[in-house]
């Protein structure tokens, strides 16, 4: 069983403490930028066990009526149909949906800002999109040589040529479907707006990664870097905090080269910076709930070793580039890893050559591994799928918890009708037809019983899965990996 590592209500009771500190701070309005994943924080859930994924919304349920949300998209992200890697979807939807998100658990929303704007048609279909259906949208407008000429920046043809955005709570959060959205450029902005009306406004950063008062090295540190590495981002001691303070912090190289630019921008605004150090912008209390500190670094060490994969995989489908290879390869090294760390790895690995065929391997919550093999009638993935369920209910390996006559008409359908070559079925085919079962067969609704059984664990196969299937476990709970190898020699793959 995984060993918690995160308190997750101290968490939430430390950070939105910490957030209404600021405001009060800043005379009673606070842009608070809130970097990485307001929903979904499975990263922070893998690093940090004990984290939930929808932790940051929790806590901004706990300001609910203090706090309204702007969501910020970059114009040029719609018009090349940026998409979140993770979930597979373009930006532009993906503001739809987490406005639906929002709302839905009662947070408000108060618009929407369409960042470097410069007339894109597509920006301005969205915009006409989201305004039928009653939000409201601001746009801000690229400004020359951003962000080093900062007397055109801070004045009326720079942030001041930008639409102000109204708003009526003292908690602003600025939020994005993806990074280099605007978030930050956003909230400036805002200052700069809000000053000129004579209104008291500040600036807050939070972002759960680096963690500030965390070690540069510590592997949760680490595997932020490996989560960014297409980004290229770097963690970094904050020059600036340690001179100021003589304390050392940790930031990211980002935040730490704009920080001389922040600085006169806020004394040009205001007439003097707020901050000594871009740490000092931070509102991070992560540190401070953690409560067993070997099980988040093994955790993190466990999702470097998946982020190393993900990119090998990239390399091979093209889409990430060969220095993201050699920088996770990099972070590996630093902390000795290797990937038979992984107990998956080497048992689809073991499984692969003893049978000369794909194979995959499951490592069950409670740490037992399950491999299945390729056959005539199905993949490795959904035969280590029905071996693991058989496992987690106690069924006898020899049993058939799908009968041939349920499964010989779905390969009928697929090759006869549907135009596949390969008859063998996929995980949401097996799925179905397990879940047919199990209105007549008892034994099949055992182990449809034990799907939930299966959240939390390792899936690694020994060639690069179909998105159909890393799909299935991903919905399943599971985290996967793949070797970066296909299965075939085929250039085009489905």
């Amino acid at each position: 069983m995984t060993k918690i590592g995160f308190d997750n209500q101290k968490y939430l009771e430390l950070q939105s403490k910490k957030i209404l500190e600021r405001v009060d701070k800043f005379g009673g309005k606070l842009y608070l930028e809130f970097g990485g994943k307001l929903f979904d924080d499975y990263h922070a859930s893998r690093v940090l066990p004990g984290f939930e994924p929808d932790s940051k919304m929790k806590m901004l349920l706990q300001l609910k009526d203090q706090a309204e949300i702007v969501i910020a998209i970059c114009a040029e992200h719609i018009e090349l149909n940026k998409r979140r890697g993770d979930l597979g979807i373009t930006y532009d939807m993906d503001v739809m949906r987490l406005i639906d998100a929002f709302r839905s658990i009662g947070l408000y929303v108060g618009s929407v800002v369409i960042t470097q704007y410069r007339g894109q048609h597509a920006a301005e279909l969205f915009q006409h999109k989201l305004e039928n259906l009653g939000v409201r949208v601001y746009k801000h407008y690229p400004i020359a040589d951003y962000p080093s000429n900062i007397p055109l920046i801070v004045s009326d043809d720079g942030y001041g040529k930008n639409d102000y955005i109204e708003t009526s709570r003292p908690v602003v959060v600025v939020t994005a479907p993806g990074p280099g959205s605007g978030k930050m450029a956003t909230c400036l902005s805002q200052l700069y707006q809000e000053h000129k009306r004579g209104i008291d406004a500040g600036y807050a950063k939070y972002e759960t990664f680096p963690v500030w008062n965390l070690p540069l090295k510590h592997p949760v540190n680490l595997a932020y870097e490996a989560a960014t590495a297409d980004l290229a981002d770097v963690n970094m001691i904050d020059p600036f905090h340690l001179d100021a303070y003589g304390v050392t912090t940790v930031n990211y190289n980002r935040d730490i080269e704009i920080f001389p630019v922040l600085e006169t921008m806020f004394r040009t605004i205001y007439g003097e910076c707020p901050y000594k150090s871009p740490t000092d912008m931070g509102v991070n209390m992560i540190a401070s709930a953690i409560v067993d500190d070997e099980a988040c670094r093994e955790a993190s060490c466990q999702e470097i070793i998946r982020r190393y994969y993900a990119t090998a995989v990239g390399v091979r489908k093209g889409t990430s580039t060969p220095s993201e290879l050699h920088k996770q390869e990099m972070l590996l090294n630093s902390l000795h890893l290797d990937v038979s760390m992984r107990k998956a790895v080497p048992a689809a690995r073991a499984k692969a050559e003893q049978t000369g065929n794909p194979a995959v391997a499951i490592e069950l919550p409670d740490g037992r591994v399950i491999t299945g093999k390729t056959s005539g009638l199905m993949g490795a993935s959904c035969a280590a799928l029905l071996n693991s369920l058989k496992t987690l209910a106690n069924i006898r390996d020899n049993v058939n918890l799908i009968s041939p006559m349920v499964l010989a008409p779905i390969q009928h359908l697929k090759v006869e009708h549907l135009g596949n070559t390969n008859p063998r079925l996929h995980t949401d085919e097996v799925l179905i037809a397990l879940s047919m079962s199990a209105v007549t067969n008892p034994t099949a609704e055992l182990a449809m019983e034990a799907l939930s059984s299966l959240r939390g664990g390792e899936v690694h196969s020994s060639v690069i899965l179909s998105d159909v299937d890393v799909n299935v476990f991903k919905k399943l709970g599971m985290n996967v990996t793949c070797e970066p190898v296909y299965q075939s020699h085929s250039l085009y793959h489905k």
